[in-house]
């Protein structure tokens, strides 16, 4: 791990702390019935001091009996806000309109459903898997992401000794897949002043977010070819893990030694990413502007992704599961 890097996750956790100091209203509310995790830069744990705070609410219960009700869920939201505004961090995006609330119901039974699009519970719950730190209500957040593990995992008792995760991978891929497609659907419709902004939205698209699906699939991946399965504790054990924290925790495993060097120099791709965008967004939309400056930076995209091809084809050494995940 670089100096960046630590740097970086030192940040995170410390102004994780000084959220959940200022969060105590909202903290009762929860109280172990339900949980507030964050995503996105502060979820990987390589905030910078421009970073925004994304974030979901989700309680137990069911969208007719929710254990959060509507003057409550106010409550938590206007404590959000207040914690943000006090501690510096920017304004939720679109006044607050994607900050929301689901029940573990919701995130459960929508699985594999057309409405888990259409409502985002499909959203929500791969990044609560993929790249989600608790804010508040730590027991309900386990507790939840115990219920969504056991919903990919229904017929693990019957395979326990050779159960690959399939269903998880295939939800994992269309994540990637979708964060892609509503990439390009968006550009064709907006005009030329914003498209610097969606050249960078691409960027980081091409790093952070290709690293957050990517490395938990190399960790599937691994957890497999090592053990002939994968068990409920080792997907909550991935989830621990920040994306660059699983690219290290692969670097532990022998028998992923021939991918060792790979995996060190997609590391040291991804810190050379976080150093080009630790900057306000102003800047970088400028930056992206310049045409030859953007070519360099979107010739690192190529880069970064070859690098994540080439880990996943030597620890796949051409087993069924990595056939899986390319075809």
């Amino acid at each position: 791990m670089g100096e960046l890097l630590n740097q970086r996750r030192k940040e995170t956790a410390r102004r994780i702390e000084q959220l959940r100091t200022e969060l105590g209203d909202a903290e009762k509310i929860c109280g172990e019935k339900a949980c507030v995790y964050a995503i996105g830069s502060f979820g990987r744990g390589e905030a910078n001091p421009h970073s925004d705070l994304d974030l979901f609410i989700v309680g137990q219960g069911s969208p007719d009996k929710p254990v959060i009700r509507g003057l409550d869920e106010i409550l938590i939201k206007a404590d959000l806000i207040d914690a943000t505004r006090k501690l510096g961090i920017p304004d939720f995006s679109g006044e607050g309109e994607y900050v929301k609330h689901y029940t573990v119901k919701e995130l459960v039974d929508t699985l594999g459903t057309p409405e888990d699009d259409v409502q985002n519970t499909f959203t929500a719950r791969l990044l609560l898997l993929l790249e989600s730190i608790p804010l508040i209500g730590d027991t309900a957040y386990h507790q939840i992401t115990d219920e969504v593990i056991a919903a990919y995992w229904k017929d693990y008792e019957q395979n326990k000794n050779d159960f690959m995760p399939a269903f998880l991978a295939n939800d994992i891929l269309r994540m990637w897949r979708t964060f892609c497609v509503n990439y390009e659907a968006r550009t064709q419709r907006e005009p030329e002043s914003l498209m610097a902004k969606r050249r960078l939205k691409n960027y980081k698209l091409k790093h952070s977010r290709l690293l957050t699906c990517y490395s938990a699939l190399l960790y599937l991946l691994a957890v497999l070819t090592k053990n002939k399965t994968v068990g409920p504790a080792d997907v909550k054990h991935m989830i621990s893990l920040a994306p660059t924290a699983r690219l290290e925790w692969l670097l532990t495993q022998s028998h992923c030694a021939k991918a060792h060097q790979s995996i060190q120099n997609l590391i040291t791709q991804y810190e050379a990413f976080l150093h080009k965008t630790d900057a306000p967004e102003k800047e970088l939309v400028e930056l992206f502007k310049d045409k030859q400056r953007r070519k360099e930076h979107f010739g690192s995209n190529y880069e970064f992704g070859n690098s994540v091809s080439e880990v996943l084809t030597i620890i796949g050494n051409d087993s069924l599961f990595y056939r899986l995940l390319v075809v």
